[in-house]
């Protein structure tokens, strides 16, 4: 009896330790499985066909001097001596316009034709004097010389003198009336006279407002239109107490419009605030490089201010994607070999990205052992890589 009662107990120790080492052994592979799995879950498997038919290309990280900004808000503005007022010294009716708000003008152009009767008497009355001058200064010489040779008095010589010189001042200041309503002086001077004068733009610029039409009278206080030198357009930004001792005249100035955000701009900063605001900020004004056909007047502009320069690794805008709202690059670690089937493998590495210009953007890893000096890395359509390490997760692999 205590034979078969020890025999059965040893049947079941051997039982008990089996199964011991089986569930072992079971745990074991599924800690291995889930470190492979923690391992590889940001490296993508590409075969050569599944290269060939993307657009992947892979480069180096450049060193480059980038600039320290500061983001700021402001518009498009411009100061008073850019707004300009057209209207007529003498008024008149509005015989011809084209322009309408909008319009781009040369300096030059034809603006607009003003008619009044009243520029017929004046043009009249400045070629009477002309020839009555003609006249006065004849007799003004002979009155000269008869007084030089005491033949005449010199009252009558006087009375010569002033004569002339009266219808001298006279015609000097029907000139600049004419010149100030618009009239050709060389024209007039043929003869010929009109009821309506041009009116011709003194800037480039743009027509801002028109307020006038055709038939209608514009008196001397109305304005006919308003334009806007497009030379004295400028950035004005709202740089808050904080960030204003980074600014200087002179820096560098970056900005895009609201309906154009990838479109970059330049300007210049040339004038800082005096004063702070109730809000903590300072105005800050800055020069166009050049001229910009589709810019006006309170536009709204995103802005960045260059405050410094530093050296930085940059990437291709194009290398940088981003997931769950982090940024990540893609490195290529060589290749592999499986049943004979060579492997293109791409690590993914989470980054941090600092200031972009022109297509270019600064980078820096997260983690450590990163040597963006020689680095290869996918430069380019490296959000198919993020689609196949992705949608790999999803189905329980990793982008094989």
């Amino acid at each position: 009896m205590k034979n078969t009662l020890l025999k059965i107990s040893g049947l079941l120790l051997v039982a008990t330790v089996i199964g011991c080492g089986n569930s072992t052994e079971k745990e074991d592979n599924k800690a291995t499985q889930t470190q492979h799995s923690e391992e590889n879950e940001n490296i993508i498997e590409l075969s050569d066909g599944q290269l060939k038919n993307t657009q992947i290309e892979v480069g180096q990280a450049e060193l480059r001097t980038l600039g320290n900004e500061i983001s700021v808000n402001g518009m498009i503005d411009v100061p008073p001596q850019g707004n300009i007022s057209i209207n007529i010294p003498y008024g008149g009716f509005l015989k011809f316009t084209e322009m309408l708000p909008g319009s781009r003008v040369k300096k030059g152009q034809l603006l607009a034709v003003i008619e009044n009767p009243e520029f017929v008497d004046i043009q009249q009355e400045y070629l009477e004097s002309l020839a009555e001058g003609d006249f006065l200064k004849t007799e003004f010489d002979r009155q000269k010389t008869l007084y030089e040779e005491q033949v005449s008095s010199a009252k009558v010589f006087q009375q010569a003198k002033s004569k002339y010189n009266s219808n001298r001042a006279r015609i000097s200041a029907l000139e600049e009336k004419l010149r100030m309503i618009g009239v050709n002086l060389k024209s007039l001077r043929t003869g010929k006279i009109s009821s309506a004068v041009n009116i011709y733009s003194p800037v480039n610029g743009q027509v801002r407002e028109v307020f006038s039409n055709i038939g209608k009278y514009v008196g001397p206080e109305d304005k006919i239109m308003d334009l806007t030198d497009a030379k004295d357009l400028h950035v004005e930004l709202t740089v808050y107490e904080s960030d204003i001792n980074k600014v200087k005249n002179g820096q560098k100035i970056r900005f895009t419009l609201a309906n154009k955000p990838d479109s970059w701009r330049e300007a210049e900063v040339y004038l800082i605030g005096s004063g702070v605001r109730e809000d903590r900020s300072i105005t800050v004004h800055g020069h166009l490089k050049e001229e910009y056909d589709d810019l006006w007047p309170g536009m709204f502009v995103n802005a960045r201010i260059e405050t410094g320069t530093s050296k930085s690794f940059t990437l291709p805008e194009d290398a940088v994607v981003r997931f769950n709202s982090k940024n990540y690059i893609f490195i290529n670690i060589g290749t592999t070999s499986e049943d004979g089937v060579v492997k293109n493998n791409y690590e993914m590495l989470e980054v941090t990205t600092g200031i972009s210009e022109m297509g270019i953007i600064q980078v820096n890893a997260v983690e450590k052992g990163v040597n963006f000096e020689t680095a290869r890395i996918v430069i380019k359509d490296a959000n198919t890589l993020l689609a196949t390490a992705k949608n790999s997760e999803d189905g329980g692999g990793h982008g094989h």
